[in-house]
């Protein structure tokens, strides 16, 4: 703990008093006065501190931490099995080098995003990041991202079933100054489940729902039409190019304060075994990351105020030939993942090397972190990242929260 130092001079300034033999009533002043200036300095700091305002949490469905990291595997883009122009592939996304490899598959999310904020997963250097849920499949990892909570055995299938829990996201929305500042899009169609959408009450477009509010833009009629126009290959996700034009239009439009978004494509298409299809899911939905970005850059409601946390619900195979198309509980590397986050308030440490354990149910509470927001639903939830807050915007309420007079 960052606060050791500080016991001994606490206990020496308790000390002191004693040994000069102070009476109660000067010692009771000093006490209270003592309260107030470290509750002043406290709720000084709170308001000044970090210059996070805008939250956006961004998901790539079951992208393994191997592609983000060391980019296209070699067993997989020369196999004609999973791939069906092996030639055309490599040019684009093979070379021998894994970092320019990994840059050629996600460029915007290494050589911008890495550069500018840190990205956390590469187990080759022992940085770890977990699922705590031991099901390994989407619901229970949206629901842990999303709540915190660790191995939550009421989520335990993909059915279509109402989420009991209170997300962050429908917390922050009960707060008076967040109040319909919070939205979600989807991809897959049981979003509206995960957030409990008729009891949160948030903002959710997911699946093949259209548009639906007053005053849509020209823009949003077109994507209306276009989803129903555009078959998409399976029955309960739609093509992610929809999800991302639709939160754009809504973010130019109502400028939410919190808003997920949640691209698909990458899991399903990684289960019907189409590597090749795979990485180009890969290399778009980067694409649509940094169109996200480069509009939060240029938008006074964001510039330098939004936090963008990224990354998966869970994780997929690894030690046999087929088991990349799978994930679950009996495929061992499913619960393995990775998280990136860029902001003004997170110090560009790029890709973090050291040694270090995280796990998924800690992002519900550095979500709420970024805006000073105290998400405490459920004791037992997974505690903020605090790494990726920048230090000396930490210590001094962590110290006054450590202090303790005695009477």
């Amino acid at each position: 703990m960052v606060l050791t130092p500080y016991r001994n001079k606490i206990l020496t300034f308790n000390n002191y008093f004693r040994q000069r033999k102070y009476t109660k009533p000067i010692m009771k002043k000093l006490f209270i006065l003592t309260l107030m200036l470290l509750s002043f300095a406290q709720l000084v700091f709170c308001q000044e501190s970090l210059s996070t305002q805008n939250v956006i949490l961004v998901t790539f469905d079951g992208l393994r931490w191997q592609e983000v990291f060391s980019g296209a595997d070699k067993k997989l883009i020369t196999n004609s099995k999973f791939v069906s122009d092996t030639s055309d592939l490599k040019e684009q996304f093979w070379t021998d080098d894994p970092e320019q490899r990994r840059s050629m598959l996600m460029p915007f999310f290494w050589n911008t995003l890495a550069k500018q904020g840190q990205v956390y997963g590469n187990r080759k250097y022992h940085n770890l990041v977990n699922t705590s849920n031991m099901f390994w499949f989407s619901y229970p990892g949206y629901n842990e991202i999303l709540t915190g909570i660790c191995n939550d055995k009421a989520i335990f299938t993909n059915r279509k079933k109402a989420n009991p829990n209170v997300t962050v996201l429908e917390y922050i929305n009960s707060l008076p100054s967040y109040h319909n500042k919070v939205a979600v899009f989807g991809s897959w169609d049981l979003f509206p489940y995960i957030l409990n959408r008729n009891r949160s009450g948030l903002f959710i477009n997911a699946g093949f729902e259209p548009m639906q509010h007053e005053h849509l833009s020209d823009q949003e009629l077109l994507l209306n039409h276009l989803q129903q126009q555009l078959p998409s290959p399976w029955p309960s996700v739609r093509l992610d190019a929809i999800t991302h034009h639709m939160a754009m239009e809504y973010m130019k439009q109502f400028a939410p304060k919190v808003l997920e978004i949640s691209y698909g494509e990458t899991d399903n298409i990684a289960h019907d075994g189409k590597y090749d299809g795979y990485l180009y899911a890969i290399s778009r939905t980067d694409k649509f990351i940094e169109d996200l970005w480069n509009y939060i850059q240029s938008d006074p409601n964001y510039r330098n105020k939004t936090t963008l946390i990224i990354t998966t619900d869970h994780g997929r195979g690894h030690l046999f030939q087929n088991s990349w198309k799978k994930h679950g509980r009996f495929t061992p590397g499913s619960g393995q993942t990775w998280f990136a986050v860029i902001g003004p308030d997170t110090e560009p440490l790029g890709e973090v090397r050291t040694a270090a354990q995280f796990y998924q149910n800690q992002i519900a509470k550095t979500i709420a972190a970024f805006l000073d927001v105290n998400y405490n639903v459920y004791a037992y939830a997974g505690i903020a990242i605090s790494q990726v807050i920048q230090k000396d915007k930490q210590e001094v309420p962590m110290m006054f929260g450590m202090v303790q007079l005695k009477k």
